[in-house]
């Protein structure tokens, strides 16, 4: 096998999913302002689309989620970068190893999802004027961006509001209020990264079923009763009868 047959399915994979990602954030930041519908809700109507666009930006994790002001900012874009390191060396480590190709997959989707938003934590904000509701965003403006290096707010559009309803008056917490299913908003990144969990925690089994060298088969055709860890624990004891 060939070093780019090796590596072509985490390659192609993280490349198709960063292209998809940033194309669809720059043309949300570039042609809308915050918080535009598409299809558009007009103010103060009720947003009865059970599937949109709907553009925000946020400071913080995967779906929306905020996370520790300024300080925590710093801090969670730090640790995406050191994750992302991470994920190069292992991606490299599961390679050499031949593993399944799609667990390959499965981790290559998980680590372009993460790099995807890395790259708008690190960059949006040097290359973005600020996003308003009134206006759209200028790339590359001539006052320069809206925030410094790793302060970028990373930019969500996907949003599927399938129910609208109201919390029962027995329900603790938050009796009587508006409930919303799916109310979180994400971007293609986040996706990605949930779809590689996802795949991984289906086809676990077949990920990483443990491969049965030819020596514990031949142990376990011969006696049926001898199950394969039995085999291999029988296959190790042999050389160390030899030696005592």
């Amino acid at each position: 096998m060939t070093r780019w047959q090796k590596i072509r399915v985490p390659f192609l994979t993280i490349l198709m999913v960063l292209l998809i990602d940033q194309g669809i954030k720059i043309w949300i930041k570039t042609s809308f302002p915050l918080e535009h519908h598409i299809p558009n809700v007009p103010f103060g109507q009720f947003n009865e689309n059970k599937a949109e666009l709907l553009f925000i930006e946020n400071p913080g994790m995967a779906f929306g989620v905020e996370f520790g002001g300024s300080y925590g900012k710093l801090v969670l874009s730090l640790f995406r970068i050191l994750a992302a390191i991470f994920g190069v060396v292992y991606i490299v480590h599961i390679i050499r190893k031949q593993e399944h190709p799609g667990y390959i997959f499965s981790v290559s989707l998980i680590f372009a999802g993460a790099v995807g938003n890395i790259i708008d934590c690190a960059f949006y904000g040097l290359i973005f004027s600020e996003s308003d509701i009134e206006k759209a965003a200028v790339l590359f403006p001539a006052d320069g961006g809206y925030a410094g290096f790793l302060h970028g707010k990373v930019v969500d559009m996907f949003h599927f509001p399938f129910w609208h309803g109201t919390f029962p008056d027995w329900f603790p917490f938050w009796s009587g209020e508006p409930f919303e299913f799916f109310s979180p908003i994400f971007n293609f990144a986040d996706a990605s990264i949930s779809c590689g969990v996802v795949l991984i925690f289906l086809f676990q089994k077949k990920f990483f079923k443990k491969i049965i060298s030819p020596e514990i088969n031949a142990i376990s055709e011969k006696d049926p009763q001898v199950t394969p860890p039995l085999a291999e624990q029988k296959l190790h004891e042999a050389p160390n009868a030899k030696d005592t």
